[in-house]
C-alpha cells in the first residue's frame, strides 16, 4: 500500500511474549511453527514470531497458552451494520432484495443506527478471530466510533451512490476525500482505521462518476472498493457497451489503482486476465453469493491466474453470518462441487484466503500473517474440543483440516489487535456486548418495514 497520509498514533504497551504449542504463520507457504512464541513489541507490531529455541531474550510479560496461535483473519467485503436487517427479504432475488428490503430500511437508519449495528457487528467479527473487515457504508464517523470502541481494525470505504434518495455522488467523493486529508489514509492507534472509496457498482453511478472516483482515490493511495459481477443481469447495459464490467472499469481508469472488486461470479478468462495484470484484489463471498443464488465465482482460475483473491462475509443480511472460518469452509467445499475436483481446493488453500489473501486482495502487507513487521493481529484457537481429539501432534495438513473442516471460529477464546487484547476468553474486552445488543434490537424494531413478498 501507497505510504500516503498516514496519521498513526503511536502505541505505547507493555511488550508482551505469547508462547504456545503451534503457530501458524500463514507466511508464503503457510508454515507451522511447533513449541512456538510471538513477541509483540510496545508499538503493537510482532518483534519475533517462531520456535522458541530460537528466539532472542525476552524481559517483557510472557503469557503462557494451550492450542494455537494463527494471524487474525481478514474479511474482505461487509456492510456490516446491516445486522440491524437481519433476516429481511431473505428469500429474494439481489435486485429486488436490495430496492424492496434493504434500502428502504436503511434510509430510515439514523446516524446512531450504524454505530450501534457496526459495534455489534464488529463484536460478533472479533469473537470468531475477524479482526480486520473491509466496510461499504454511510455515516463514516460513526463507523469510525463503533470500531474504535470495540478495538477491532477496518478498511472503511464509504458508500457511493446516485439518486434522490441521499447526497449526489459529487458531495459523496468530496466528502471522502476531505475526511482522508483531514484523518489520514490510515489512523489512529495501531492504524487500526483506513479509509477508502465505495462506489456501489457500475450499474448504479454513471461513468463520469466511476471516472472521477479513481483519480482522486488514485491521488491518495486510497482502496476503490466497488461491486463486480455479481449476478447474471445485473450489468446488462454495461456489458452491452464494453463487453464487461472489468473492460468498463479499466475503460474509466480505476484498476489503474488499488481496485477490490467483491463477488466477481460472473467473470469470463479476459476479465481474469485484465485483473490479474492490474493487480485487482477479489473479495470471494461463497455464502452471500449461495444465499441469493448468484452462482459461484471462479476462485480456482482466478487464483491459478495470480489474481489477489480474499474471502468475504457480505452484510449480515444477506448471508447471514459474519464468520470468515464458516465462509472459508464454504469456499473449498463449492470449489471442490463446481469443479467436480475434491482436490481443487485444500484445507491449506482455505485458510490462507482467509488471512493472506485477504491482506494481498486489500494491497495490504501490514497484517495477514504472523510475521515480524507486521501488525500483532492475532487470534488464540483452544483445542479442548472434539475437532482435535486427535492431538496436536499429527501432521501439519491434519491440523489445519481439524481447525476448517471441522473445529471452525467456534474454538477461538482470545484475540489481540496491534497488541492489544480485545476478546478474551469468548467475550469483548472493551465493550459490554448485551448493552450493545439491545441498542441493536430497539433500533431494528424502529426500522422494521413491511416485508416484500417474493416475486
Amino acid at each position: 500500500m501507497k505510504k500516503g497520509n498516514r496519521k498513526v498514533i503511536a502505541l505505547t504497551q507493555i511488550p508482551l511474549r505469547l508462547r504456545a504449542p503451534v503457530l501458524l504463520t500463514c507466511d508464503v507457504v503457510c508454515s507451522v511453527v511447533r513449541d512456538a512464541v510471538v513477541d509483540i513489541a510496545a508499538d503493537g507490531r510482532i518483534a519475533y514470531a517462531g520456535a522458541e529455541r530460537d528466539a532472542p531474550g525476552w524481559n517483557g510479560a510472557v503469557r503462557g497458552l494451550t492450542g494455537i496461535l494463527m494471524p487474525g483473519l481478514v474479511n474482505t467485503h461487509a456492510h456490516t451494520p446491516m445486522s440491524l436487517l437481519r433476516g429481511r427479504g431473505g428469500d429474494l432475488p439481489l435486485t429486488d432484495w436490495l430496492r424492496n428490503a434493504m434500502w428502504p430500511a436503511e434510509g430510515m437508519m439514523a446516524a446512531g443506527d450504524t454505530r450501534a449495528g457496526m459495534m455489534l457487528g464488529s463484536i460478533e467479527m472479533l469473537r470468531r478471530g475477524v479482526t480486520t473487515s473491509t466496510e461499504m457504508y454511510v455515516h463514516t464517523d460513526e463507523m469510525i466510533e463503533a470500531v474504535a470502541a470495540t478495538g477491532a481494525r477496518a478498511v472503511l470505504t464509504e458508500a457511493i451512490l446516485a439518486g434522490p434518495a441521499g447526497a449526489s455522488w459529487e458531495a459523496s467523493v468530496a466528502d471522502i476525500g476531505n475526511r482522508i486529508d483531514k484523518l489520514g489514509l490510515v489512523t489512529g492507534p495501531g492504524g487500526r482505521i483506513e479509509l477508502g472509496y465505495g462506489p456501489h457498482s457500475a450499474y448504479e453511478l454513471p461513468l463520469q462518476a466511476l471516472r472521477a472516483i479513481g483519480e482522486e482515490a488514485h491521488r491518495r493511495g486510497a482502496l476503490v472498493h466497488i461491486h463486480v459481477a455479481e449476478t447474471v443481469g445485473e450489468d446488462r447495459p454495461q456489458r452491452a457497451a464494453f463487453g464487461s464490467v472489468p473492460q468498463l472499469l479499466d475503460h474509466v481508469g480505476l484498476t489503474q489503482g488499488r481496485l477490490l472488486a467483491a463477488h466477481g461470479v460472473h467473470l469470463d478468462p479476459r476479465d481474469i486476465a485484465l485483473f490479474a495484470e492490474a493487480g485487482t484484489g477479489v473479495a470471494h463471498c461463497p455464502s452471500s453469493n449461495a444465499k441469493l443464488a448468484a452462482g459461484v465465482a471462479p476462485v480456482v482460475e482466478l487464483r491459478e491466474a495470480g489474481v489477489r483473491v480474499g474471502l468475504g462475509t457480505d452484510g449480515p443480511a444477506s448471508n447471514d453470518r459474519l464468520d470468515l472460518l464458516e465462509e472459508a469452509r464454504s469456499a473449498a467445499l463449492l470449489a471442490r462441487m463446481h469443479g467436480g475436483d475434491p482436490a481443487a481446493m485444500s484445507a491449506v488453500d482455505a485458510l490462507m484466503l482467509a488471512t493472506r489473501g485477504g491482506a494481498e486482495a486489500l494491497g495490504r502487507d501490514d497484517i495477514g500473517t504472523v510475521e515480524r513487521g507486521r501488525f500483532a493481529d492475532v487470534v488464540h484457537v483452544s483445542v479442548d474440543d472434539p475437532a482435535f481429539a486427535t492431538g496436536l501432534d499429527v501432521p501439519d495438513d491434519e491440523l489445519i483440516a481439524n481447525l476448517v473442516w471441522a473445529a471452525g471460529s467456534r474454538t477461538v477464546t482470545d484475540v489481540w489487535v496491534a497488541g492489544e487484547r480485545v476478546v478474551e476468553a469468548g467475550e469483548p474486552a472493551r465493550v459490554d456486548r448485551e448493552a450493545v445488543g439491545s441498542q441493536v434490537a430497539a433500533a431494528a424494531a424502529r426500522l422494521r418495514v413491511p416485508a416484500v413478498a417474493a416475486r
